[in-house]
């Protein structure tokens, strides 16, 4: 199981690397994300190009995944500067169909890895035809847009309503490897990782962001010494993890209808709530 982290401190950059985290996670994406989440207690980076090179320097054996902006008409430059920088995969969010994802394989060329983030039905829908055209050496789907981009009520609810399970179904027989969302740590979270990761060894999936509720969005290493066991927690989810893959397919179905439950829950008490609003 791989775990991508945002980060912003070189110090908690360097400390992650050295203990659980698989890829350092630089967001320089901004266009559009105030407009598609407007109101919504989500991560929106104020990262620049400039900490690409800091996560870089303060973590040099780590591997810094770049998430730059959707395809424009600076996505180029943007490229080639993190590439410049030290980036060692990029990762193109909120494209819809394989040509717009050709583009980008196109523009970026062997300099760096490719992850696309799946993150609108199109582009979930469009996953088979990706695998079929294109050279995928990794993706990761994104719970947060997706579930917005599909009306629903919780970013869970593609995984509750089956939505993922024939996407990641090409992936695996396109032998891709992929990761879905984000976790927060053992035993917290509206859906906790004890359940989630079931369902991440059931579809295929090996890697999961760490949330900001898994390190409290702590601003400095101390901060994030002095509230956790960090190392400690990273070896918590991959022991989870680990687990489900030792189970055999009924005790992973009977996860898969435990965390539904769960998943389904959270969705009709959101539905109340807006119910509520809306009668207020």
């Amino acid at each position: 199981m791989q775990f991508l982290m945002i980060v912003d401190d070189p110090d908690i950059a360097r400390y992650a690397s050295e203990n659980g985290v698989d890829r350092l996670f630089v967001d320089l994406e901004y266009i559009g994300k105030d407009v598609r989440q407007k109101g919504m207690a989500t991560w929106k980076s104020k990262q620049t190009l400039e900490d690409v090179t800091k996560i870089r320097e303060a973590a040099p054996e780590g591997h810094v995944l770049v998430r730059i902006n959707p395809l424009y008409d600076g996505t180029k430059a943007e490229l080639d500067e993190a590439i410049a920088r030290g980036a060692d995969s990029i990762m193109l969010p909120m494209f819809r169909t394989t040509d717009e994802l050709s583009r980008f394989f196109d523009l970026l060329g062997d300099r760096a890895e490719a992850l696309p983030l799946v993150e609108t039905n199109d582009a979930l829908q469009a996953i088979p035809d990706m695998v079929a055209r294109l050279p995928l050496t990794g993706l990761h789907i994104g719970l947060n847009d997706l579930h917005l981009d599909l009306g629903l009520d919780f970013m869970f609810q593609p995984i509750a309503d089956g939505l993922l399970d024939a996407p990641c179904a090409a992936l695996r027989a396109g032998g891709v490897p992929f990761g879905i969302g984000g976790i927060a740590r053992a035993r917290e979270g509206i859906v906790s990782p004890d359940y989630l990761l079931g369902e991440h060894v059931r579809l295929g999936s090996s890697a999961a962001i760490l949330s900001r509720t898994f390190h409290r969005e702590a601003q400095s290493l101390a901060d994030l010494q002095d509230n956790m066991d960090f190392p400690g927690e990273v070896a918590k989810l991959r022991d989870i993890y680990a687990a489900f893959q030792a189970q055999d397919g009924d005790a992973l179905e009977q996860n898969r209808k435990d965390t539904c439950s769960r998943i389904n829950d959270v969705v009709a008490l959101v539905r109340k709530q807006k119910s509520d609003q809306g009668q207020a």
